[in-house]
């Protein structure tokens, strides 16, 4: 065949291989685009209306601004409790991606274990947070924290610096178990109480806490643009904030802080009434805790030191301390005994040291005993036997019955969480809580303070304030006024709460006995006097364990926990009390004399020393200015 013959390939015409890769190619675009459409779609129509508001969310937010809590004074207006400001670490988790990445980036920065933030992230995580919400990681932290987070924005994805108000208790441990602590808002107060968010803070124990709702104030917002990193570009809109209201207290912080000084170093409750309206003028318990601990945030080991001391310094032992009240407690009997016409004013018992009742010897504190004595003697000597006879005679429902009418057995009804009532028992409580009868002898240990009986040091002020007030009950307060935003508000405070009920005659004849317990050579209470003031006073001491022996034991070689308690009450002036104190040291080694009466004397010359001047009408001004 002829070569020339032979038809040639169209030079325009492409292979077979190279049309079916560019048909696979061309579908395969086809996909992509149909793809590609789809997405577009389903991000521009279908799902548009979510990711516009995550746009707008990470662009635009709102931000909570915390109002600061009202400030607390004395009631000469000394500024007791402000806020200061304070940085806070925060981050917002929907920021940061790997929020536990970023933890550990910003724990190699500060250079400090982050556990704590760790729980709160765990905790935000829980709850019902709202998106893009702050969590607080690390509370007022120092220069250098500060420094080392604003420099590192950039490997710190979602964590900031947030400013705020912070609690600033001015005298760290002074007056800390009325004014209390603040702190963070917990997971169960999220869920019972609206209005709280995480973060926020709350009142957390004493007058913080029970005046919350005053103190909190209303919180502001701002409507803030971000950049990528979750960082403030500008303010757009802003809600300003109210600020809470602020509290003046009856409580004189120059009076407080004698009282605590004269306690030094021993433990127990010093309380300062106003025994005309019930005014709370000092409350000490002793050990206390600075609360600023708890504004700025408690750590762990912290929290663990003050829950398991054997002390207590948590406990306000003024109003939950609950103690035998010892020969304090003769005043009821007393009262009762004149009341009830078991005695009268000239009646005379006799103390030979001791009385023999059933098979056990019930010993008076003065060995050799104090012979002949009424009842004027037996109070201002202390007589113990005196009153076991008196108790005998009078009975143990009638004990209780008067010790009710003073105030013991149930709360006084201040304003504070956790009032403890004490103890007065008969002989339906006995067979209620133990199932057994009143046995004649146990009347005895009650007549002078012991047995089952137990009272606060709060209830032993508000007893003695009765006394100096003529019988008239108030109920103890710690608020004067409240100057709020919207004006000024003074709590109600009831005229009375109760009143004793008995003879004028009655009282006279108790309150002259008190008198001469500390102005008399003879009294048990001397140490309390103050020069230029005539003071009454009575004076306890109770036991804590009943020893076996009946020789006197020194109580210094005693352990601390079975050492007895001191006591001693007081009013001044005996002519126009204006004042009325209870202290009660814990196992003190010594008897109220001793130990407690000198402690209510530097708190009685501190107060007549710095209180004002007479009025124009003649009376003195009841109210200590520091």
């Amino acid at each position: 065949m002829d070569s020339s013959s032979v038809p040639l390939p169209d030079s325009r015409e492409a292979p077979n291989g190279f049309r079916r890769r560019l048909g696979v190619s061309v579908a395969i675009l086809a996909a992509a685009f149909a793809f590609l459409i789809a997405r577009f779609w389903q991000l521009q129509v279908t799902e548009g209306d979510v990711h516009r508001t995550l746009s707008e969310n990470n662009r635009v937010r709102l931000k909570r601004v915390n109002a600061a809590r009202g400030l607390i004074f004395d009631r000469g207006g000394q500024l007791l409790v402000e806020n200061r400001p304070s940085f806070d670490v925060v981050m917002v988790p929907e920021d940061a991606r790997q929020p536990q990445d970023v933890l550990e980036r910003l724990g190699g920065f500060l250079h400090q274990e982050l556990a704590d933030a760790r729980q709160a992230l765990a905790a935000a995580a829980a709850s019902r947070r709202p998106p893009f919400e702050n969590v607080v990681l690390r509370r007022d932290v120092d220069w250098e924290t500060l420094v080392a987070v604003e420099t590192r924005q950039i490997e710190l994805p979602g964590v900031s610096l947030q400013i705020g108000p912070r609690r600033s208790y001015l005298y760290g441990t002074t007056a800390a178990h009325l004014l209390g602590y603040v702190g963070e808002v917990s997971v169960e107060e999220l869920q019972r109480l609206p209005g709280y968010r995480m973060g926020d803070t709350i009142g957390k124990y004493g007058l913080e806490k029970y005046w919350e709702d005053r103190l909190r104030g209303e919180n502001g917002g701002q409507q803030i643009e971000v950049d990528a990193f979750g960082r403030k570009l500008r303010v757009l809109d802003e809600v300003p904030e109210v600020p809470g209201a602020n509290i003046h207290l009856t409580l004189d912080a120059g009076l407080q802080h004698a009282a605590e000084e004269a306690m030094g170093d021993h433990e127990g409750s010093v309380v300062v009434l106003d025994p005309h309206d019930g005014a709370v003028l000092a409350m000490v318990s002793k050990p206390a805790f600075d609360p600023n601990l708890f504004a700025r945030g408690i750590t762990s080991d912290e929290w663990r030191s003050l829950t398991t001391d054997s002390l207590h310094p948590l406990a306000n032992k003024a109003l939950q301390g609950q103690y035998p009240p010892g020969s304090t407690f003769k005043i009821v009997v007393a009262t009762a005994a004149l009341e009830e016409n078991i005695i009268n004013p000239f009646t005379r018992i006799f103390c030979g040291g001791s009385l023999h009742y059933g098979n056990r010897d019930f010993r008076c504190w003065k060995k050799g005993g104090h012979g002949w004595v009424n009842l004027h003697e037996a109070i201002v000597g202390s007589c113990d036997v005196y009153f076991y006879q008196v108790g005998q005679r009078l009975g143990i429902d009638t004990i209780a019955q008067y010790a009710r009418r003073y105030g013991l057995g149930a709360a006084t009804g201040i304003p504070l969480d956790h009032e403890r009532g004490g103890t007065i028992p008969d002989t339906q409580w006995k067979r209620q809580r133990y199932g057994e009868p009143w046995y004649s002898g146990e009347t005895l240990s009650v007549a002078v303070g012991q047995g089952y009986v137990t009272a606060t040091p709060l209830q032993m002020a508000n007893l003695i304030a009765m006394v100096a007030a003529g019988g008239t009950r108030h109920r103890p307060h710690y608020v004067a006024r409240v100057d709020a935003p919207e004006g000024v508000d003074v709590p109600a405070v009831p005229d009375q709460v109760a009143h004793l009920g008995v003879r004028s005659s009655t009282l006279a004849q108790v309150q002259s006995a008190l008198r001469d317990v500390v102005m008399s050579e003879r009294g048990t209470g001397r140490k309390a006097r103050v020069e230029g003031i005539e003071v009454a006073g009575k004076t306890g001491t109770s036991q804590v364990v009943r020893l076996k022996t009946d020789r006197k034991v020194n109580q210094r070689l005693l352990p601390r926990e079975q050492r007895d308690h001191a006591w001693f009450v007081s009013f001044a002036p005996v002519g126009a009390p204006e004042v009325a104190v209870a202290c009660l040291i814990e196992h003190a080694g010594g008897g109220g004399g001793a130990m407690a009466a000198p402690v209510v004397q530097k708190v009685l010359a501190y107060y007549f020393e710095h209180r004002k001047a007479p009025r124009e009408d003649g009376q003195q001004e009841a109210r200590a200015t520091r």
